[in-house]
């Protein structure tokens, strides 16, 4: 077996802040914002709203999807960071706007709210549009990053309930003040995304988040500093790595929250997590290569306090070291079983160890 280290096989209760929608940051810091900040952002609504109709998305910026995750949220929704790249050496100003939009694959991209029951009555005025309704949506000002050579990366998040969405995002250079200034460069890129839904009795898992590093954090951060920092859950916050591709010297540090495992009397689980290995040759079949010693979380190896009916997470991670590994490509499958439930559940991670 491969020697391992558990990174934590429990978190309390992990509290995930998220960050405001967009309408209610405009309302909230409505005295705030100078006319030229509110005519950026009606500036990037109406945008997006163009390329929703039809109209051609630029991508002067390059900017791309890179992945997203999918953890439980509060109230019947799911959490949901994502990052994107862009090429900073295209951007000219030391600032961008970045705007994204989380609009249901049902509905239209830029449909108007639905009027309220009573919004005939006579007293109420009808001459203004409701403001448009979707999922979600944001609006920050990013600093450029100052390396130039490789493609930067961006961490938001968003909340919404189980199901399909189109995730529209655009990057945007300041307007310039200045007479005869060129327009500024934008981005739009819009990626399709199918949320599952964690709130219901199935055994499921959050994404496996292959994790760079793991730091514990002196306490939560404030709803700003989660906006920017969307991989802080809690009381640590994970850096994941973004590329599958490590060393000898490295390890494959996992992890993983398991949602709605059946409990006993004393609302705790009983369940076990399976780490296998499997080697994948070139034009062979795949082959068993290694396990990590089992992982058990019950009533004996739980901590006293831990009570799932008070919203405490289940948590697992192995830190891996790979110096054993011959270098290749391989699939680590996690095998989640719900002894109380007699269910199974599994998760893959395929990466490569490189030689030397």
């Amino acid at each position: 077996m491969v020697n391992r280290r558990g990174i934590g096989a429990l978190s309390t209760v992990t509290a995930l802040a998220f960050s405001v929608a967009l309408v209610a940051a405009q309302k909230k810091d409505e005295k705030k914002q100078t006319d030229a900040q509110k005519k950026e952002i009606q500036d990037v609504v109406r945008f997006v709203d163009g390329v929703a109709t039809g109209q051609p998305a630029p991508n002067d910026l390059g900017l791309a999807w890179m992945r997203e995750d999918f953890l439980k949220a509060t109230g019947n929704k799911q959490y949901i960071p994502f990052t994107v790249t862009y090429d900073a050496s295209k951007v000219s100003g030391p600032t961008v706007s970045l705007y994204w939009r989380v609009v249901a694959k049902d509905a239209s991209p830029t449909a108007a709210a639905a009027p309220a029951p009573d919004s005939k009555d006579k007293d109420k005025k009808d001459d203004k549009k409701p403001a448009p309704r979707f999922a979600y949506e944001d609006l920050n000002t990013i600093n450029v990053a100052t390396d130039k050579s490789a493609p930067a990366r961006v961490s938001r998040s968003f909340t919404v309930a189980g199901g399909t969405y189109d995730v529209y995002v655009v990057l945007k250079e300041a307007t310039s003040q200045q007479k005869n200034a060129p327009p500024p460069k934008m981005s739009l890129i819009k990626q399709t995304v199918t949320v599952p839904d964690f709130w219901n009795a199935d055994l499921s898992t959050s994404s496996v988040i292959v994790a760079q590093r793991i730091e514990p954090l002196n306490a939560p951060l404030s709803p700003n500093e989660q906006a920017e920092r969307p991989y802080a859950l809690g009381m640590m916050e994970i850096t994941p790595a973004f590329d599958m591709k490590f060393s000898k010297k490295a390890e494959l540090s996992t992890f993983m929250l398991i949602y709605n495992p059946k409990t006993d009397a004393m609302n705790k689980p009983d369940v076990t997590v399976e780490y296998n290995f499997y080697q994948k040759p070139a034009g062979a079949p795949e082959k068993f290569f290694n396990k990590t010693n089992p992982q058990a979380l019950n009533a004996t190896t739980l901590p006293p306090q831990f009570d799932m009916a008070q919203g405490h997470q289940l948590q697992t991670g192995q830190a891996v070291p790979l110096a054993s590994f011959p270098d290749g490509d391989y699939r680590l499958e996690i095998k989640v079983t719900d002894k109380l439930a007699n269910k199974t559940l599994t998760r893959d991670i395929n990466f490569t160890v490189l030689a030397g």
